[in-house]
């Protein structure tokens, strides 16, 4: 995994931009704390931070080759896992190759298939070629969206960066937000292709983007699309199993320290019985991680969100699968560090506002980076599968909004409630949400046959596969790469997701449950503990002493007559959050309070110009 960043401008000279270059650069040093290089010509720059995966010694980058009618340069970030089966593939065709690393394979397949090549990578990428002999710039994500990538046209040019702060480095990129940023940042909805920044766009998932003397252009190399299902029930659990263990045993293949992140649950349980058992045929032992509070467990309390504390379910997996355990516990001192936050806002490039299980997430990877480079992970199950609560309450099957938004807790309940009344009038955020329902809605393909329920639960599917799973992804890469750790998400692999979203909605519940068929491909694989569960998500502290932490560290922020936070924020909505009974706080005020908390170092942190006009 690394962070690429780069510079195309067709009216200057960019071989004289060699500081700027590298202070684009050096903004990706923690998604690459390895090696780090820049390539420079006449129109085009390129910046590379490496985190070294595959071929320690070969992958250097950036990576060029050259041909008789110019170079052809590379900055990659990702891992493709079918690289081995591709390197034959273009040998046989005549390319020879001076590394083993799967970016070499990469340029090579772009010398080949030039942007086709995307249609035959397996695998979570971002891209950016710079091709001289056509003076073009071709960026490329993948399928997925798994891993980010952001570009910014400038006069006569543009600006790229695996992450907005590589583009907001060049002094050509204004640090503005507008309403449209705001909106999203608030409606909560994953606009595609939307960045919090002004005139700063997303590379969309699946989507190639071309950059030439003549203008930006894209054009999607993949979506979600609907097919006829034809295969039996048998047949499809049977199939699940098999993409499964295929997926889980290439992600595996690295040559750098590896463990799978273990919640407890159905998904990083199924990742965890699948490398187990294949490590376990080599003699190897496998390592799993797990994150938890101080306390959790003997004080736990269920919610609306939670039935039961992580830690019973984890114990039983490791007891089953034999693994190298550590459960990394944080204490509300570490958690309510004002450093850890901010560095939590600096890896988000936003105020995001999630509060603990954004913190603690970063803290998890933190602890795991000092014994393992690669983990896997369990995200994007629930998308898959059909996991959430809201794929089964009446309520957001019948409503038109997104499911989660529905969906009443803490994070998405009445997100506009701490905002001043000026600028929720401006924003309009409950217009924007519905429009872009409407189009998210318009974007779903609908078979002919299919009852209401099925057209209805397909709507919802594809929502999940095409916005929310991107909110989790987004979050997962941020705070993994900001202490340079790589996170595969084998539940990503865009085989499984096309093909179990096409299997009809009975399937995904055929035995009353969610994710049926992920329960019955792996149940052998499972503790019976673990198969009954009921889906938890990701936990969160229930001691008070973040809440009491939260209220002590706004009264500082209130305490700023000048601060730039009331630019966007109600005064009055935090003096009466922080006066409040912590014992009795609100999981919804306990949420904006993150979310001041958040802005609070957003905007010391980046010095943003607010525009709402």
């Amino acid at each position: 995994m690394c962070g690429i960043t780069g510079w195309v401008s067709f009216e200057e000279d960019l071989r004289n931009q060699r500081p700027v270059l590298d202070a684009m650069t050096a903004t990706m040093s923690c998604r690459g704390p390895d090696a780090g290089g820049v390539w420079l010509d006449r129109h085009a720059a390129l910046g590379h931070r490496r985190l070294a995966v595959i071929d320690l010694p070969g992958g250097v980058q950036p990576m060029s080759a050259a041909t008789p009618a110019g170079e052809v340069a590379l900055v990659y970030s990702g891992e493709v896992y079918n690289y081995t089966e591709l390197r034959k593939e273009l040998r046989d065709k005549g390319h020879r190759f001076l590394t083993d690393s799967d970016t070499e394979v990469v340029l090579r397949g772009y010398l080949e298939w030039e942007a086709g090549v995307a249609e035959r990578l397996n695998g979570m990428y971002a891209f950016a070629v710079w091709d001289s002999r056509t003076a073009k710039l071709v960026l490329i994500r993948d399928r997925m969206g798994v891993k980010p990538l952001y570009y910014q046209a400038t006069p006569g040019g543009v600006l790229f960066g695996s992450e907005p702060k590589a583009i907001l480095a060049n002094p050509r990129a204004p640090r503005a937000v507008d309403a449209d940023g705001l909106r999203e940042l608030i409606a909560f909805t994953k606009k595609p292709g939307w960045s919090l920044w002004k005139d700063m766009h997303e590379v969309e998932p699946g989507t190639i983007v071309t950059v030439d003397d003549r203008g930006i252009r894209s054009r999607t190399y993949w979506r979600l699309r609907t097919t006829p299902h034809t295969d039996d029930r048998d047949t499809t659990v049977a199939r699940v199993g098999e993409l499964m263990t295929d997926i889980v045993h290439r992600q595996l293949v690295s040559d750098v320290p590896r463990c799978v992140l273990l919640s407890g649950g159905l998904d990083s349980s199924a990742v965890t019985g699948i490398a187990a058992s294949r490590l376990a045929a080599s003699g190897e032992p496998l390592r799993t991680f797990s994150v938890d509070y101080a306390g959790q467990e003997e004080n736990f309390r269920p919610d609306e969100m939670r039935d039961a504390p992580d830690s019973p379910f984890i114990r039983d997996v490791v007891d089953l699968v034999g693994s190298v355990h550590e459960n990394v516990v944080l204490d509300p001192a570490e958690l309510t560090d004002p450093d850890v936050r901010r560095a939590c806002v600096a890896a988000r490039d936003m105020p995001s506002g999630l509060g603990d299980v954004d913190l603690s997430l970063y803290l998890l990877f933190k602890a795991i980076r000092r014994q393992s480079t690669v983990a896997l992970s369990g995200e994007a199950a629930d998308e898959v599968f059909g996991g959430y609560r809201w794929f089964f309450e009446e309520e957001s099957r019948t409503t038109d909004m997104f499911p989660w938004l529905v969906f009443r807790n803490a994070v998405t309940s009445d997100r506009e409630n701490l905002l001043r009344r000026d600028v929720r009038e401006v924003l309009d955020v409950p217009a924007y949400a519905a429009d872009e329902y409407a189009s998210a809605v318009a974007e779903v393909e609908q078979l002919p046959g299919d009852d209401a329920l099925e057209r209805r639960m397909r709507v919802i599917c594809h929502q999940n596969l095409t916005r929310w799973v991107r909110v989790l992804l987004d979050r997962k890469d941020r705070m993994s790469m900001a202490v340079g750790l790589e996170v595969r998400v084998p539940f990503c692999d865009h085989r499984l997701v096309e093909y179990v979203y096409n299997t009809p909605w009975a399937f995904k519940n055929f035995d009353g449950r969610e994710k049926s068929l992920l329960r019955q491909a792996t149940k052998h694989l499972l503790p019976t503990s673990v198969a009954e569960r009921l889906k938890s998500p990701y936990p969160s502290t229930q001691d008070i002493g973040y809440a009491v932490a939260l209220q002590s560290q706004a009264k500082q922020v209130l305490a700023d007559i000048d601060s730039p936070v009331f630019e966007l924020v109600n005064r009055d909505w935090v003096y009466d959050a922080v006066q409040s009974d912590a014992t009795t706080l609100s999981g919804q005020t306990r949420h904006g309070l993150d979310r001041v908390l958040d802005l609070h170092h957003w905007f010391d942190l980046y010095r943003p110009a607010i525009h709402l006009g």
